[in-house]
């Protein structure tokens, strides 16, 4: 059984799958076999080191047009929605206004169709703050906070305390 029969059996919806360039057989593939998939182009996480890292995508023409093409592509191959992570805004805009499908933005300005940014990014979990990420909560404060008042209490004996001990 495939990755993809494996997520649909367990409850997907749909799959997102990172890059266009040589998986235009899977995602077609995929597509024809009635489930529903998401690009994703940009910045593609699982391939940070072949992006030479954490960097901005489709800056000049030239990289521009490539973002667009790839948008294209996906759209031809019958995704529903293409992600467009860490691409500037006026290049997210022209993508936006060309396809027929949703665009969905990460760090990719306010010209898409919606927007999403990692739970762990948004509420302070993270060690590295992206630049496109607002923090709506310092989580890690909260929880470092928690973890210190626990250890604190078992090394005074505090915890468990009577009501928290079967009898």
């Amino acid at each position: 059984m495939s990755a993809v029969e494996r997520l649909i059996r367990s409850g997907a919806s749909a799959v997102k799958l990172e890059g266009v360039d040589g998986h235009e057989e899977a995602i077609a593939h995929i597509v024809q076999s009635g489930i529903p998939v998401m690009g994703h182009i940009g910045l593609v996480p699982q391939s940070i080191h072949q992006l030479g890292g954490f960097r901005v995508q489709g800056r000049g023409e030239a990289a521009a047009a490539d973002v667009l093409r790839q948008a294209r592509a996906l759209q031809q191959l019958g995704c529903f929605s293409v992600v467009l992570e860490c691409v500037p805004g006026d290049v997210v805009a022209r993508v936006t206004a060309d396809l027929t499908i949703s665009t969905i933005g990460i760090g990719a300005g306010s010209q898409t169709d919606g927007q999403v940014l990692v739970f762990h990014d948004l509420v302070g979990l993270s060690a590295r703050t992206p630049r496109f990420v607002r923090r709506y909560l310092e989580a890690s404060d909260l929880f470092t906070d928690a973890l210190n008042r626990y250890d604190d209490d078992v090394k005074a004996s505090r915890f468990p305390c009577s009501a928290e001990t079967y009898s």
